[in-house]
């Protein structure tokens, strides 16, 4: 049981007490033609901007694009596995879509604690996602942060 409890312990992320404004953490990873398919498949999203060439060749984006919720998702992994980390829960996002991701692109996201809500243990977070010095997604995001108390 204390080795259970004490690997437990390692998984939690940062405590409410722990935080301060201004602090910042990112992810970044390359989009692959893949991870375009398998979110698809995973969230049923199979508009042909994201999958037909042909199709999207002929849209504004002139070819095949990531879809949005697939670069915001690295927003989470940020916040559920970094900062604050394991043990926090997402309350609201918003989000704007910028510019077009595309396979190959390599998107880093960066979450920025922007307010500390003492009362309610959350915390507001300014949220973007880049390609390059290019954002391609801005919002902000409310976060429920477990408390040592």
């Amino acid at each position: 049981m204390v080795i259970c409890n004490r690997l437990i312990s390692q998984l939690q992320g940062h405590y409410f007490e722990d935080l301060k404004e201004g602090m910042e953490n990112v992810f970044a990873k390359t989009i692959t033609d893949s991870d375009i398919s398998l979110f698809a498949g995973i969230s049923g999203d199979t508009n042909p901007v994201h999958l037909n060439e042909e199709f999207a060749s002929k849209t504004m984006f002139k070819g095949r694009i990531a879809h949005g919720l697939l670069t915001a998702s690295f927003l989470s992994t940020v916040i559920g596995t970094k900062l604050p980390g394991p043990g926090c829960i997402y309350v609201s996002q918003n989000l704007r879509f910028k510019a077009p991701v595309r396979s190959g692109d390599t998107v880093t996201a960066k979450c920025t604690i922007t307010k500390l809500i003492k009362e309610k243990k959350f915390i507001e977070v300014k949220t973007v996602c880049l390609v390059g010095e290019t954002v391609v997604v801005d919002g902000e995001a409310i976060i429920m942060v477990p408390s040592k108390a």
